[in-house]
């Protein structure tokens, strides 16, 4: 019997593409709001927001919003024009209704999972934001369990992995954030594997547990049926 029985995907720049239209939304973000902060500034504003915001919104689109709504109140001293809360709102709808574009790998290593290993999805964000996307990814059905939630700590591995599987010792996540998806998995006893994504927010970075040995770290999700094997 194979070490590890269930594999547990993260979604957001996992298997499709997020951080992109984050990053495109922002700049426009910038744009609107030029005259009033310069671009590094208006980041910082944004990103003490968002941290801000966290406890009262969760993560996803529409605490992005709201966070943007709100650094524009303040670098404007509340004199931001109506215009432009607008177009932050129409910004955050248009995020909302974007179309899902998977990431390389990403139905090929989710298939070859499931004919060997049960395997889950575990995200967090806005709840409605995340059953849309994964109803459009055309991914759902291939899942034994799905799991949203308002964050992922070695706790939440724990009970999601006796839920699903045979517990954390004998599961493996699969994620591009080392603080959500990689290093409290391992806290819970579990492997974490990171698959890194060529943008990540600021607030899911966290240093790599090199060494420890359930560790594993690929450059893409071609690599995980092989890792599979191995372990």
């Amino acid at each position: 019997m194979p070490t590890v029985t269930t594999v547990a995907f993260d979604a957001d720049d996992t298997l499709w593409h997020n951080e992109s239209f984050f990053r495109l939304t922002e700049q426009r973000f910038t744009d609107l709001l030029r005259d009033h902060a310069p671009p590094d500034h208006l980041a910082e504003r944004l990103l003490a927001a968002e941290r801000r915001n966290l406890g009262h919104y969760g993560y996803g689109i529409k605490g992005f919003m709201l966070s943007m709504i709100e650094t524009a109140i303040e670098v404007t001293e509340d004199r931001v024009p109506a215009r432009v809360i607008r177009e932050i709102i129409e910004a955050g709808q248009d995020m909302l209704a974007h179309p899902i574009d998977l990431l390389p790998h990403a139905r090929d290593a989710v298939e070859a999972a499931a004919q060997t290993h049960r395997v889950l999805l575990v995200t967090k964000g806005d709840l409605l934001d995340q059953e849309r996307k994964l109803a459009q990814s055309g991914l759902g059905d291939l899942f034994h369990g799905v799991e949203i939630v308002s964050e992922k700590t070695s706790a939440v591995y724990t009970r999601i992995f006796k839920r699903h599987g045979d517990g954390a010792d004998r599961a493996m996540m699969v994620g591009n954030s080392m603080k959500s998806d990689v290093r409290p998995a391992i806290d819970a006893g579990g492997w974490g594997v990171f698959v890194p994504h060529g943008l990540s927010w600021a607030m899911e970075h966290a240093d790599p547990p090199q060494g420890h040995p359930r560790y594993r770290e690929l450059a893409d999700l071609g690599g995980l049926v092989a890792l599979l094997q191995q372990v």
